[in-house]
């Protein structure tokens, strides 16, 4: 078995992996059962459910949900982390990016565009976001020149479809909806990337950063939120009047459920899967919000290429176009400074006695 201690290159690399298989999953999964002719908002639908009910699952059974605390504080008569106070408005934020997510989808643009706004989204939140907690003095470590190159390197990767394009796409900014949707998903994910590095950043000494723990928490929160939400949805057309094209699609996938809705909710597992690796890499021990934004991004990039292949040569999809090929140009240009970025970085980490050696680790 690989051997690996927290906050080493070979961790970071194990979740990678970890991400990159189930993000390739997830990309078949998509493919398939669309092209099976299960409507988009459907699929979404039962494999949101799929996924969340394996992450909440399995952080129920280990307990992950008991953190490991800066200090318990007295709140409304019950004793708990201080840490909930943020942890919770983080999973709320989940709730949120989730059905954003899809609802981005559905937006009056195209998937390639809404998926180059949300990867550069997350992209640029992650800098914003490490400009301010080091003026606020929360971040010590500085941004690296490698990690701000492989930015801009990442931005063209994801941008390049937009350039190359036909469509811009942003003929939506009149949809008042459409604007809404996007806002929405921008603001809820700079909180929880925020929350996620001021977590990270704020351990006291001693106090181990118990990512396990701050997942778990924030998944309990999101999926009670999600379900409120569904509630309100399902129920809205009956109690406020609404009355959407995607309202009318959320309350059919349960009225009139695709034959293949259970394969669905076993494929959404992966997406589950998916968030593990994806949260761990997003609080990674001693990088940066920007260094773990773009691992994120640029993993997820490029499973997306490889699950379009495999499901080229096994599915009879279609084979990835010129853009996709000069953006995975751009992404690995990236992964070339950030590995850079890595191997200073892990220097700096052993010079503070931040990092432990792996030989003596194994040792032990």
């Amino acid at each position: 078995m690989w051997k690996t201690v927290e906050g080493s290159t070979g961790r970071l690399i194990q979740l990678c992996i970890g991400y990159f298989v189930f993000y390739v999953i997830t990309g078949i999964s998509v493919k398939y059962f669309l092209g099976k002719g299960m409507p988009d908002m459907q699929y979404l639908i039962y494999s949101t459910v799929g996924g969340n009910l394996l992450a909440l699952s399995i952080v129920l059974a280990l307990k992950w949900y008991n953190l490991q605390s800066n200090q318990i504080i007295n709140f409304l008569g019950f004793k708990m982390p201080e840490e909930f106070l943020y942890i919770i408005p983080s999973g709320i934020c989940t709730a949120i990016v989730i059905p954003t997510t899809t609802l981005m989808y559905s937006l009056p643009i195209s998937v390639m565009v809404a998926m180059v706004i949300m990867r550069g989204s997350v992209i640029i939140i992650s800098r914003i976001v490490d400009a301010i907690q080091i003026k606020q003095g929360i971040l010590k470590k500085r941004v690296y020149m490698e990690e701000n190159i492989a930015v801009v390197f990442a931005l063209l990767a994801v941008a390049i479809n937009i350039f190359y394009g036909k469509d811009s796409g942003f003929d939506f900014i009149y949809n008042a909806a459409a604007v809404t949707i996007l806002v929405s998903y921008i603001i809820a994910y700079f909180i929880r990337i925020y929350i996620m590095n001021y977590y990270k950043n704020t351990r006291g000494k001693g106090v181990r950063q118990d990512n396990k723990g701050f997942f778990a928490v924030e998944q309990i929160a999101a999926t009670v939120t999600m379900l409120l939400l569904g509630l309100v949805f399902y129920y809205s057309p009956e109690i406020f009047g609404w009355e959407s094209k995607q309202i009318t699609e959320f309350i059919g996938a349960f009225h009139t459920p695709d034959s293949m809705w259970g394969w669905a909710i076993i494929a959404g597992t992966a997406f589950g899967a998916v968030a593990f690796f994806s949260v761990f890499i997003f609080m990674f021990k001693g990088r940066t919000a920007t260094f773990a934004g773009l691992v994120n991004r640029l993993t997820s990039l490029i499973a997306g290429t490889t699950a379009t292949l495999l499901f080229y040569f096994f599915f009879g999809g279609k084979f990835p176009n010129s853009e996709d090929w000069l953006s995975l140009v751009f992404i690995l240009i990236a992964v070339a400074f950030i590995t850079k970025a890595e191997k200073k970085r892990i220097a700096e980490l052993k010079s503070l006695h931040e990092l432990s050696d792996p030989a003596v680790e194994t040792k032990k």
